[in-house]
């Protein structure tokens, strides 16, 4: 299989970047922190991705990088992890809280000293929606003096416009995705549960190259067809019945999801309007994303248009969020978000219209360009009756 990866050489350009941002925020060093959910930090710098336990990239002005895992992964890290320097913590072990007597473990004091940050003043952190209190507390504890500061924006601007490398995981991510939600089309019948038709998605991605789900598969039917997130059950799709589809493959770390509506027989009146109005308001979306457009402009208009359309009691949500190494990261597209749209910025057109029994997302990635938007995806945009 033809699978991409981010080469050795890009993974030392983020360290050195990432070293540049930290020190002109004013950070003696930045800790980044993920967990097995919300991998995105700790992977981008170390291509190590936690299971179990949580982990941490110390990457300091003046020093060397370091990862921090818990007790139980040192084999693991070390066999995959793109910084050499491993270093075992009880802040990053397993919600267990396990004591591991016996065990060498190294401190935050120690980790800080080894990697050349000495007594720092300012610690920036990245991931702090993931960064644990433990971690935060041993911190403190070997820091009294130091400021502890809440540092995204540096991840934000490393994370935000992608590299060809990165936008090559993308695109194979999402061609398996595409594949695999037309197999699950084909394969989808009445009197299957919402689960079985999930091993369906599950079987084709992995045949077709990826290394994980980019996300829990949603295979919703009937009411549940109107939940923003959810997670499939045991329950049988019916004839006549909504399904919301959303299949997303991860590779080499990047994930990706395909979105879309598909009716287990022909729609009715209520079901075609709410099905052909969605599709209508995703390809208005994609229509409008380019480099120099401001966000919140877009997700101005795109409330706008649901309320042109009649279909306000539909609305949840706004058009896009960004994609990467988790299938939504930020920046989300919203009506406070004035940032503008810059080439090679990945997003997810994201439609979602919830109405009172039934719902149904239209879901494709691309990147902006200065022209538009070039997706990575688009085959299944369209009507789909079983």
């Amino acid at each position: 299989m033809n699978i991409p990866a981010i080469s050795n050489i890009e993974f030392a350009q983020r360290i050195e970047r990432a070293r540049q941002l930290t020190q002109a925020a004013g950070y003696d060093a930045l800790l980044v922190n993920s967990n097995e959910a919300d991998l995105a930090n700790v992977r981008y710098f170390s291509d190590f991705w936690p299971i179990f336990e949580i982990a941490g990239v110390l990457i300091p002005v003046n020093g060397q990088p370091a990862l921090l895992i818990g007790p139980e992964s040192e084999a693991f890290a070390r066999d995959r992890s793109k910084i050499p320097t491993v270093h075992k913590m009880l802040e990053y072990r397993e919600s267990a809280d396990p004591a591991y007597p016996g065990v060498a473990v190294k401190t935050f004091k120690q980790v800080f000293a080894e990697a050349g940050a000495g007594e720092p003043r300012r610690i920036g952190i990245g991931g702090y929606l993931v960064t644990t209190a433990p971690v935060l507390d041993g911190l403190r504890q070997a820091f009294p003096k130091a400021q502890i500061e809440r540092a995204d924006q540096i991840m934000f601007q490393l994370r935000g416009v992608k590299s060809e490398g990165e936008i090559a995981c993308l695109k194979k991510a999402f061609e398996i995705s595409e594949k695999a939600a037309q197999r699950v089309v084909d394969e989808i019948r009445v009197g299957m549960t919402e689960l079985q038709v999930v091993g369906l998605a599950q079987q084709a991605i992995y045949e077709l190259g990826a290394e994980y789900e980019g996300h829990p598969t949603y295979i919703l039917s009937g009411r549940s067809s109107r939940h923003a997130i959810s997670r499939p059950t045991h329950k049988v799709i019916e004839k006549g019945e909504l399904v919301q589809l959303n299949v997303g493959a991860r590779v080499a770390g990047y994930s990706s999801s395909v979105g879309l509506p598909v009716c287990m027989g022909t729609m009715s009146t209520q079901q075609r309007e709410l099905v052909e109005f969605g599709l209508k308001a995703h390809n208005w979306t994609a229509q409008q994303l380019k480099a120099g457009v401001i966000a919140a402009d877009i997700a101005r208009a795109y409330k706008k248009f649901f309320a042109d359309n009649g279909m306000s009691h539909v609305y949840l949500y706004g058009p896009c969020h960004s994609v990467g190494m988790v299938e939504v990261e930020p920046p989300w597209m919203e009506e406070i978000s004035q940032y503008p749209l810059a080439q090679n910025m990945t997003f997810q057109v994201d439609t979602f219209c919830s109405a009172a029994d039934m719902g149904l997302r239209f879901e494709n990635g691309g990147r902006i360009t200065a022209s538009g938007f070039e997706p990575f995806t688009g085959k299944l945009k369209k009507v789909v009756e079983l």
